[in-house]
C-alpha cells in the first residue's frame, strides 16, 4: 500500500478573523469549529484511515512552540516541524518538504499538501478522494483536489476541467481567477468548474521536476536554504538569508498553471477555508433564529447573527446579521456583508502602532502561558502559569524589577547566588539588574502573580543567559 507523507501548511495570520487571530496565534492554531481541538489538530486527525507517514508541519518560526505543543497534544511528537524565517508563498514551502523528503531517500514518496486552517465537514469522503487520487500522483501526475461548488461563489479562483483521463480524475484545461458573481454563476451552471481548494497530491520527485523546469530559481533558493539548516528540538531551521532571498511564489502560479502534468480530481467533503466570520457562520451550527452562538450569550429578538463571548456576557436586542466577537482586550462588531474589511482594522490596528493586531491579552509561551491583568504608569500586573518541569529562561532586566507572588504550586526561584522555593501565599523580590530564573518543579501547574515595577516595561527588556527552549 501506498505511504502518504502529509505536508501541513501552516503559516498565514488569519487576519480576517481578528479579534480572535492574531499575528502570533493565528486561526490554525485556534478551535475555530471544535471546542476540543485546534483546525491543525482536525487537519492531522482526518487522515487516519489513510496509510500516512509522520506529517511534516511547514510554519512560521514565531509559531514553532504552538505548532509543537499542538502535535505533542494530538499524539504526533515526531511531526517534522520546517520553520520558515520569512514567508515565501506556497511553492518555496512546499519545496523544502520535497527536498527533505529526497535527501531522505523518498523520491517516490507521495506529499499529500494540505493547508492546516481548512475544515472539511465529512472526513470519510476526504479520504475516500484522497485514495482516488492515488493511481494519477503514482503514474506522475501533479493532482489538485476541486471543491464540487455549491454555490456561485466569488471568494474563490476556480479550475476547470478538462478530458477525463483512465486513471479518474480529469486533465486541468485551466486555472480561472476570482470571478465576478455574473461569471460564478455561469461556472455553476456549466458544470465544468470545481473551486481551486489549494489542496494537492504527487511525487516529490515530480514537483521538484516541474519547478527546476519552470521556477530554477526557487528550486535552487531553497535547496541552499535546506543545506545550512540546523536541527532544534523538534525544528529544522532552514537558512534564514538563503531562504529570504527566495522569490515568493505560490504553488499555482509557479507550477500548476504551467506543467502539462496537471490533473483535477473533484472532491465533495464539505469543505470551507473558513476565511472570514461570514464562512464560520456558514458551517457552524445555528439555532431557530439562525443565530450561531458560543460562550455566555443572551439574545432577544435578534437573528441571522455570530456571537461569541469568550470572557463575559454577551447580549444582543433586536439585531439581525451582526457579527460579534468579545476577547479580553477586543471587542468586534460587523455586518455579515462587511466582514472582508475586517483586515482594515487590523491594518489601521497596526498603522497606528498598537498591539492589538500581535497577540491576546493571554500570550502562550512554551513553558506556560501569562496573562496582563492590568497596566499603568511605571507598573503592570500579569498572571503566569508555568507547567509542570517548565522553566523560564536565566535572565535579567535592565529597566524593571519584579515581585512574584504564588497563588498555587511551588516555584523554584533562583534570584542572583541564591536558589529557594517559594510555596503558595509566599512571595520574592527580583530586583533591577538581577540574575534570575523560575521553574516549576511540581507535578502541577504553578501560578503566579508577578508585579513589575520601573521606567520601561516592554517585552523586549530581556537579557537571556541561559534557555532551554533555544530562544536567542
Amino acid at each position: 500500500m501506498t505511504t502518504i507523507k502529509p505536508v501541513i501548511i501552516a503559516g498565514g495570520s488569519g487576519s480576517r478573523l481578528w479579534p480572535l487571530s492574531r499575528q502570533l496565534n493565528p486561526k490554525q492554531f485556534l478551535a475555530l469549529t471544535d471546542e476540543d481541538s485546534t483546525m491543525l489538530q482536525q487537519t492531522v486527525s482526518r487522515l487516519k484511515g489513510l496509510n500516512i507517514g509522520g506529517p511534516v508541519i511547514i510554519c512560521n518560526e514565531e509559531h514553532r512552540f504552538l505548532a509543537a505543543e499542538q502535535m505533542g497534544l494530538a499524539g504526533e511528537d515526531g511531526a517534522q516541524i520546517i520553520l520558515e524565517p520569512v514567508g515565501r508563498n506556497t511553492a518555496p514551502a512546499i519545496a523544502l518538504a520535497a527536498l527533505q523528503s529526497v535527501a531522505a531517500g523518498g523520491e517516490d514518496d507521495l506529499l499529500l499538501v494540505l493547508a492546516a486552517d481548512h475544515l472539511i465537514g465529512d472526513a470519510a469522503a476526504f479520504r475516500d478522494t484522497v485514495s482516488r487520487a492515488l493511481p494519477l500522483a503514482e503514474s506522475g501526475k501533479l493532482v489538485t483536489f476541486g471543491i464540487v461548488p455549491g454555490k456561485a461563489e466569488t471568494g474563490y479562483g476556480y479550475i476547470q476541467k478538462g478530458a477525463g483521463l483512465d486513471t479518474g480524475g480529469f486533465v486541468v484545461e485551466r486555472f480561472v481567477e476570482k470571478p465576478d458573481y455574473g461569471t460564478a454563476q455561469s461556472y455553476l451552471e456549466s458544470g465544468d468548474y470545481l473551486w481551486n481548494s489549494g489542496m494537492f497530491l504527487f511525487k516529490a520527485s515530480r514537483y521538484l521536476e516541474e519547478l527546476e523546469r519552470f521556477r530554477p530559481d526557487i528550486l535552487e533558493a531553497c535547496r541552499t536554504a535546506l543545506n545550512g539548516a540546523a536541527k532544534d528540538l523538534h525544528f529544522t531551521r532552514v537558512d534564514q538569508g538563503a531562504f529570504a532571498a527566495c522569490p515568493e511564489e505560490s504553488v499555482d502560479y509557479a507550477v500548476m498553471e504551467k506543467t502539462s502534468s496537471a490533473a483535477v480530481v473533484p472532491m465533495d467533503a464539505g469543505w470551507s477555508d473558513i476565511g472570514s466570520w461570514s464562512a464560520l457562520w456558514e458551517v457552524s451550527t445555528k439555532d431557530e433564529s439562525g443565530n450561531a452562538v458560543s460562550g455566555d450569550v443572551m439574545q432577544q429578538n435578534s437573528a441571522g447573527c455570530l456571537v461569541r463571548a469568550d470572557h463575559r456576557l454577551v447580549a444582543t436586542v433586536g439585531v439581525e446579521d451582526l457579527v460579534v466577537v468579545e476577547t479580553k482586550d477586543a471587542v468586534l462588531v460587523a455586518h455579515k456583508d462587511r466582514v472582508q474589511d475586517v483586515k482594515k482594522v487590523v491594518s489601521q490596528i497596526e498603522t497606528d502602532g498598537r498591539h492589538e493586531h500581535l497577540n491576546h491579552r493571554e500570550v502562550y509561551r512554551p513553558w506556560g502561558v501569562y496573562d496582563s491583568i492590568d497596566n499603568g504608569h511605571r507598573y503592570q500586573v500579569k498572571r503566569i502559569t508555568v507547567k509542570p518541569g517548565a522553566k523560564l529562561s536565566v535572565q535579567m532586566h535592565h529597566h524593571r524589577a519584579e515581585h512574584w507572588i504564588v497563588v498555587s504550586g511551588t516555584a523554584s526561584v533562583t534570584n542572583g547566588e541564591k536558589t529557594y522555593l517559594v510555596t503558595e501565599n509566599q512571595s520574592t523580590y527580583i530586583p533591577v539588574g538581577q540574575v534570575h530564573a523560575l521553574e516549576n518543579p511540581g507535578v502541577v501547574d504553578l501560578e503566579l502573580i508577578e508585579v513589575q515595577s520601573g521606567s520601561y516595561l516592554g517585552e523586549d527588556d530581556i537579557v537571556r543567559f541561559e534557555d532551554k527552549y533555544g530562544r536567542a
